[in-house]
C-alpha cells in the first residue's frame, strides 16, 4: 500500500514543504519529481500523478514551489521560471539523499507549464535521468506571441508588467490579477476554465487563483523549445490535438536530441489534470518509459 509522508527540504534561503509517496515494499525505489502548472499548488494535479506513480513502484515527490502554497518564499505566488527550476533541483537533491529512493535512478515528470522548468532543470542535472512530460505547455517567445495577441498584445502585458515591478519596488505591494477569470480581461488566463473555478476539481482554498502581474516578462522571455537540444536523457511526451499548443510540443520533440517518444491521445488540457482516462494513459505510459529509461542494475 502506498503511505505517503509530508517532507521539508532547504531550497537556498527559504524551505520548501512537499509529499513524499512510497511504494509497498523493501529496498530503495527509482525517485521521481513530480510539478503540476503554472501558479499551481502541489494537490491541483501534482499530488494526483505522484501517488498513481507510488502504486506503480516509484518513490514520487510532489511540492509546493518557493512563494506557493505551504511553503516559504516572498512575494506569494509569482511565476519564475528560473526559481522554479531552482526548485527543482532542490527537490532532487532531496530525493537523492533519502533512504527509500534509489539515488542512481532518478527521473522527473511535468505537467503542463512543469515541462518546461523540469526540461530546464534537467539539460544541467544528469542526476534526471529520464523525463515524462504530460500535456507539456512549452514555448518561445513566438509562441507567446500567437498565444497573447501577438507584438501588440504581448508588449501591453509587459508594460503592465514594468508598472507593477516599479510599485513593488516603491512600495512591497504586489499587483495581482486572476490566474482565471472570464470577467476580468486581465486575468493571465481570461476565460471560465471549470478545472480553476470548480471546487470539485482544482478550485481549492490551497490555490488562490491570483497571477503577479510583474512576473509577465519571465514567463513570455522562457525560450523552452531551445532547450530540447540539450536534452541527451530519454523524454517521454504525452499529449493531444485538443490540448494546449501542439505545435510547440511537436516542434520540442523534433529537437529532441537523445531517446525520444511521443503518445499521442485524446482530451483537451484540463482532461489531463484530473479526469479519466486521459489521467490513468499518461501515468501508465510515464510507469512504463520511467521502467525501461531508469532499469535497475
Amino acid at each position: 500500500m502506498t503511505t505517503v509522508q509530508k517532507v521539508k527540504f532547504s531550497a537556498g534561503d527559504v524551505t520548501l514543504t512537499g509529499n513524499l509517496f512510497l511504494p509497498d515494499g523493501a529496498g530503495p525505489a527509482p525517485g521521481i519529481v513530480v510539478a503540476g502548472t503554472w501558479t499551481s499548488v502541489k494537490e491541483l494535479m501534482a499530488d494526483r500523478y505522484a501517488e498513481r506513480l507510488a502504486d506503480r513502484g516509484f518513490a514520487a515527490l510532489s511540492f509546493d514551489f518557493t512563494g506557493y502554497g505551504e511553503s516559504e518564499g516572498e512575494p506569494r505566488d509569482y511565476e519564475v521560471p528560473e526559481l522554479k527550476v531552482r526548485d527543482i533541483y532542490h527537490a532532487v537533491t532531496f530525493l537523492v539523499e533519502h533512504p527509500a529512493v534509489d539515488a542512481a535512478r532518478l527521473g522527473a515528470l511535468g505537467v503542463c507549464a512543469a515541462a518546461m522548468y523540469m526540461s530546464g532543470n534537467a539539460v544541467d542535472d544528469p542526476r534526471i535521468r529520464s523525463l515524462a512530460l504530460v500535456a507539456p505547455w512549452l514555448h518561445d517567445p513566438d509562441i507567446c506571441r500567437e498565444v497573447y495577441g501577438g507584438e501588440e498584445g504581448v508588449a501591453g502585458k509587459l508594460a503592465e508588467a514594468a508598472r507593477a515591478r516599479a510599485k513593488y519596488e516603491a512600495a512591497g505591494e504586489v499587483e495581482y490579477v486572476p490566474v482565471v477569470s472570464g470577467s476580468d480581461p486581465r486575468a493571465a488566463m481570461p476565460f471560465d476554465i471549470d478545472f480553476y473555478l470548480n471546487p470539485d476539481r482544482g478550485g481549492l482554498p490551497q490555490w488562490p487563483n491570483r497571477f503577479a502581474v510583474m512576473a509577465w516578462p519571465g514567463w513570455l522571455d522562457y525560450d523552452s523549445i531551445s532547450l530540447a537540444p540539450r536534452l541527451t536523457q530519454p523524454v517521454l511526451l504525452v499529449h493531444s490535438e485538443d490540448a494546449a499548443i501542439p505545435d510547440g510540443a511537436r516542434r520540442f520533440h523534433a529537437a529532441l536530441a537523445g531517446p525520444k517518444e511521443f503518445v499521442w491521445t485524446e482530451g483537451d488540457q484540463f482532461t489531463f489534470y484530473d479526469q479519466e482516462p486521459q489521467v490513468t494513459t499518461a501515468v501508465d505510459a510515464a510507469a512504463a518509459h520511467f521502467a525501461r529509461t531508469l532499469p535497475s542494475e
